[in-house]
């Protein structure tokens, strides 16, 4: 085994396969977006290259525009609002003593869920004379709040938002508890012994020592956001009238509807640019918190 650990041969000969298929369905493809996104191409056509006319016109259309707000909202969604919910979430389950098991996988279960069938089942709740939601707010007096959620502009988005929340709410729940029960306990009960309560001891002691755990789900968070597409494309399909677009679900629609396949590369190498953007800010902004705090 030590021989081997020092053969770079070896290296090569276990990691090759895997630099193959990285090359083959990632390097590859996104080479190409880059190669067509600078060209007028209908998929079927050869492709003529047009300079930075795509991209021009990405950025001139509003509707490209939507998108990024639209990404943008999934982003501050997940760390403004799912995260803080997450934490608290983790902190109650992290006190229950028995039944733990039973209640990760409760937490866990919509995470194993396709994405299809996520989105079926919550366009059901949100429908607008069968759903669940509109029927509880109408057995509970409040019919003047019943809504046709996801073909209202004013509440599409919201609605399509929480459905992304719950269905990935259980994966982070479950890796903040484990995180939580990693913490040495003897810090925990030397906090109780100075009388500090449950609170002070999870804004003191816990919260702090999960800062690893918050940054990594706030990046995957940003990650998340930027590439979010399947679920907006299963419950409205970027209705009503674009509202609910993203920029993959808009790039999509691009080149498979409209079949202008050049404008839709240009607003994949578009994403990637933005995530790179983000990623890059949200890593600076981290490395310079770390240095405040030693």
């Amino acid at each position: 085994m030590n021989k081997m650990g020092r053969n770079a041969w070896a290296y090569t000969l276990f990691t090759l396969p895997t630099l193959l298929l990285f090359a083959i369905f990632f390097i590859y493809p996104m080479l190409m977006s880059l190669r067509y996104g600078f060209t007028e191409w209908n998929g079927i056509s050869p492709a003529t290259f047009n300079g930075l006319d795509n991209f021009a016109a990405a950025f001139r259309d509003p509707y490209f525009w939507i998108a990024v707000r639209n990404n943008m909202y999934f982003i501050a969604f997940s760390i403004g609002i799912q995260i803080p919910i997450i934490l608290a979430i983790a902190l109650l389950v992290s006190k229950i003593k028995r039944w733990i098991g039973l209640y990760k996988a409760l937490i866990f279960l919509p995470t194993i869920l396709s994405t299809a069938v996520v989105g079926v089942l919550w366009e059901f709740i949100y429908h607008p004379q069968a759903g669940l939601l509109n029927q509880v707010l109408e057995a509970v007096g409040l019919s003047s709040w019943q809504h046709a959620w996801l073909a209202d502009g004013a509440t599409a988005m919201l609605a399509i938002l929480i459905t992304n929340a719950w269905q990935w709410m259980g994966f982070y729940v479950v890796l903040v508890v484990t995180a939580i029960y990693a913490i040495p306990k003897h810090l925990v009960e030397a906090a109780q012994m100075d009388g500090a309560g449950s609170i002070r001891q999870a804004w003191s002691i816990i919260l702090p020592l999960l800062r690893p755990v918050i940054v990594v789900m706030m990046l995957l968070s940003i990650t998340g956001g930027m590439k979010a597409m399947d679920i907006v494309v299963v419950m409205t399909g970027g209705n009503p009238y674009g509202i609910t677009e993203v920029m993959a679900s808009y790039m999509i629609k691009k080149a498979y509807r409209i079949g202008e396949y050049g404008y839709a590369n240009s607003i994949a190498v578009l994403i990637l640019l933005f995530t790179a953007i983000l990623t890059s800010v949200f890593g600076w902004f981290t490395r310079k918190q770390e240095e405040v705090r030693v």
